[in-house]
C-alpha cells in the first residue's frame, strides 16, 4: 500500500487533484520537450507511477464534499502497468500527451469517460468493459502490447464485447499492429458512433465483427494498411449501423468485408480507394447478404480485386464510372433503382452508363451464367417505365444462357433469337413473314402452274398463292389447286411451306416464353 511520503512530487500533486477534480499539467511549454513520441526520456520531474493512479482510482484518496473526482493528467510519463482489470470505477480519467510504459488493462471494468488524447500507449485492452462515457482517443498512437499479458500480442486496441453509452473517436489517431489485429471490437455494443476521420491510420486489420454502432461508422479519409494473413482490412461481418460513411479518399490495402452487414441508412463508399489486399489476389469488398438504403459506390478509381454482392439487398444503388473491376458477383443482388454519377457536363457519360448495352456488360463481368440479375435489371427498368430495354435485358439473357446448352439447343435457340428475338422482338417475324411474300409472290409471277383439275378451284394469284403457302393452319384454297411443271418453283413451294412451319413455330415458344417471364 502506498504512502504519501513515498510518492514523488508529480504524483503528490496529482494525489492532491485527484479529489477535487483539478488537471495535473507536467508539459514545459517547449514544443521540443513535449514530443510524447521521445517521452521514455522524460525525467523523474515528469514521471508517474501508475500504481498511483491505480491507487486513487481504487478509492486511495476520499473525494471531498461539493468536488467532483476526476483524474486528469497531462504530460506525464507514466510507468508500470496500468491494470485495473475488472475495476468498479467512479471517476473519469483524462489522459493528454502521456507517454505511457506498458499497456492499459480495462478489461472487464466498469468506468467512466476514458480519454487518452495525443498520447502513446503500447496497447489498450478493454474488452468487456463497461463505459458510461466516451471513449476519446484522437491523436494518439497505439501500438500492439507484445508485452502485455491480458491482450493478444498482436492488437493494439481491444473493445471486444464492450459496451459503450457515448461514442468512441480515434479522428487523426495511428494504431499500429502489422499483421495483426488493430483494432478488436467484436460484439462491441454502443449508443453513440466511432469515428475515425481525419487521417486515421491502422496498420493491422481492424475488426468489428457483430458489433452494434446505432451512431454509425465514420471513416472519412482513413487509411488502412498491412492487414494479417487473411488480407483483410476490415472486418463489419453481420454489424449493425445507421450510417457507414467510406467517403473522402478511404484507402483499404486489403479486403474489406461486410457480409450479413445492415445499414439502416446510408453505406457509402463516395471517392474511395479499394486496393485489395498487397498480393492483388484476394477481393476488394466481400459483401455478400448485406443490406441498406442508399448504396453509394462511386470510387475514385475501379477496384483491384473482385467485388462480391451475391444476395445483398439496397433500395438505391449509385455508381459511376469507376465502381466496378473486371470480375463482379451479382448473383441475388436486388436493388431498387439505379442512379449514376452525373457530375456537370458529363451528362451523357452518365446516360451512357445507364445504357442497356452498359448494364449488360456490367452483368457479363458476372463468372458464368445467372440469370438471377438479368432478371433484376429488367425488373428495374419495368418499374421505370422502359419496357422495351427491359425486353433488350431478357434478351440478352438467353443469347448468354444459349452458350451454356449443347449443341442442339443452341441451334434451336440461334433460329428463336433470328426469327423472333426469343418472344422479345414479335416484330421480326413479320418481317420474315413480308419478305418471304415478295420473293414468293415475285418468283410466282414468272411463270404459270398447271390446275390440278381442270376447270376446278379458284383462278391463280401468285400473292394468294404465297401466303397458302407460308399459313401452315387453313388455307386459302390455292396451294392444293395449282402445281408446277417447274422443278425450281416447286422447290420453292415446298420450302415456303417449311418456312411456315417454323415461324408459326418459333412465335409460338417464343411468345409463350416471353409471357412466362414477364
Amino acid at each position: 500500500m502506498l504512502s504519501y511520503d513515498e510518492l514523488t512530487s508529480p504524483e503528490r500533486e496529482l494525489w492532491d487533484a485527484f479529489p477535487e477534480g483539478r488537471r495535473v499539467d507536467l508539459r514545459t511549454g517547449v514544443p521540443e520537450d513535449d514530443r510524447v513520441v521521445e517521452g521514455g526520456q522524460w525525467g523523474a520531474g515528469r514521471t508517474v507511477r501508475a500504481a498511483v493512479i491505480v491507487a486513487l482510482l481504487l478509492g486511495m484518496n476520499t473525494t471531498q464534499p461539493g468536488a467532483v473526482a476526476c483524474l486528469r493528467l497531462a504530460g506525464a510519463r507514466i510507468t508500470g502497468p496500468l491494470d485495473l482489470a475488472g475495476a468498479q470505477i467512479g471517476q473519469s480519467l483524462w489522459f493528454e500527451d502521456c507517454w505511457f510504459e506498458e499497456p492499459v488493462n480495462l478489461f472487464g471494468a466498469s468506468t467512466r469517460t476514458l480519454v487518452i488524447t495525443g498520447s502513446r500507449v503500447p496497447g489498450i485492452d478493454a474488452g468487456s468493459a463497461r463505459i458510461e462515457g466516451n471513449v476519446d482517443l484522437r491523436r494518439s498512437l497505439l501500438e500492439s502490447g507484445a508485452s502485455s499479458p491480458f491482450n493478444h500480442d498482436i492488437t493494439a486496441l481491444s473493445l471486444t464485447n464492450a459496451r459503450v453509452t457515448g461514442g468512441v473517436v480515434l479522428n487523426r489517431a495511428e494504431v499500429n499492429a502489422p499483421g495483426g489485429w488493430a483494432v478488436a471490437a467484436g460484439g462491441l455494443v454502443m449508443e453513440g458512433g466511432v469515428f475515425c476521420r481525419g487521417g486515421f491510420l491502422a496498420r493491422g486489420e481492424v475488426r468489428l465483427l457483430g458489433a452494434q454502432l446505432p451512431g454509425g461508422l465514420f471513416m472519412q479519409g482513413a487509411h488502412l494498411t498491412e492487414p494479417g494473413p487473411r488480407g483483410v482490412a476490415l472486418a463489419l461481418d453481420n454489424a449493425v449501423a445507421s450510417t457507414l460513411d467510406f467517403s473522402g479518399g478511404f484507402t483499404a490495402n486489403g479486403t474489406v468485408r461486410l457480409q450479413g452487414t445492415r445499414a439502416s441508412g446510408t453505406l457509402t463508399f463516395e471517392g474511395a480507394v479499394l486496393n485489395g489486399p498487397p498480393d492483388a489476389q484476394g477481393p476488394s469488398l466481400v459483401a455478400p447478404l448485406m443490406q441498406a438504403v442508399d448504396f453509394d459506390f462511386t470510387l475514385a478509381r475501379p477496384p483491384s480485386g473482385t467485388v462480391d454482392l451475391q444476395g445483398a439487398q439496397v433500395s438505391h444503388l449509385h455508381d459511376g464510372e469507376h465502381s466496378w473491376p473486371e470480375v463482379v458477383e451479382l448473383d441475388g443482388f436486388v436493388y431498387g433503382s439505379i442512379k449514376v454519377d452525373e457530375a456537370a457536363g458529363r451528362r451523357e457519360a452518365a446516360r451512357r452508363r445507364n445504357s442497356v448495352p452498359h448494364r449488360v456488360a456490367w452483368i457479363r463481368r458476372c463468372p458464368g451464367y445467372n440469370p438471377q440479375p438479368y432478371e433484376q435489371l429488367a425488373s428495374w427498368y419495368r418499374k421505370a417505365g422502359h419496357d422495351d430495354e427491359a425486353r433488350r435485358v431478357l434478351l440478352a439473357k438467353q443469347r448468354h444462357r444459349r452458350r451454356t446448352l449443347p449443341w442442339a439447343a443452341r441451334a434451336w435457340g440461334h433460329l428463336l433469337d433470328v426469327t423472333v428475338g426469343y418472344g422479345y422482338r414479335p416484330w421480326l417475324a413479320g418481317v420474315w413473314l413480308l419478305a418471304l411474300t415478295l420473293l414468293g409472290a415475285l418468283s410466282f409471277s414468272t411463270d404459270a402452274p398447271k390446275p390440278v383439275q381442270r376447270g376446278e378451284g379458284a383462278p391463280f394469284q401468285p400473292l394468294v398463292y404465297t401466303l397458302d403457302l407460308l399459313i401452315p393452319i387453313g388455307g386459302l384454297g390455292q396451294r392444293t389447286a395449282w402445281y408446277w411443271p417447274n422443278a425450281s418453283l416447286q422447290w420453292l413451294a415446298y420450302l415456303l411451306i417449311a418456312f411456315g412451319w417454323v415461324l408459326t413455330t418459333a412465335v409460338i415458344a417464343g411468345v409463350t416464353r416471353a409471357l412466362q417471364k414477364s
